[in-house]
């Protein structure tokens, strides 16, 4: 049975967030896929933004990866596991 992870990260306060949110996907780097982030930039640069992370390995990690995420003021991290 194959199994997918997704990830969405709804960011908050953007420039506030962003360095520390970057050294935990950094830190996190050997079991992240894919990374997308989108946000409204067209006249203004948004503070808010959405990540979405297309995870692989150890599922102990991935969870660990969602907690940390969460502990970052402004931020909502949500694990989305797909298994056919």
């Amino acid at each position: 049975m194959a199994c997918y992870y997704i990830m969405t990260a709804l960011v908050n306060h953007r420039s506030k967030n962003a360095s520390k949110m970057q050294e935990i996907l950094t830190k996190s780097g050997c079991i992240i896929k894919m990374r997308l982030g989108l946000h409204e930039a067209e006249n203004v640069c948004s503070e808010e933004g959405l990540i979405i992370l297309q995870l692989t390995g150890d599922k102990e990690a991935i969870l660990k990866l969602e907690a940390e995420l969460n502990t970052i003021d402004g931020v909502k991290a949500k694990l989305i596991e797909l298994c056919s």
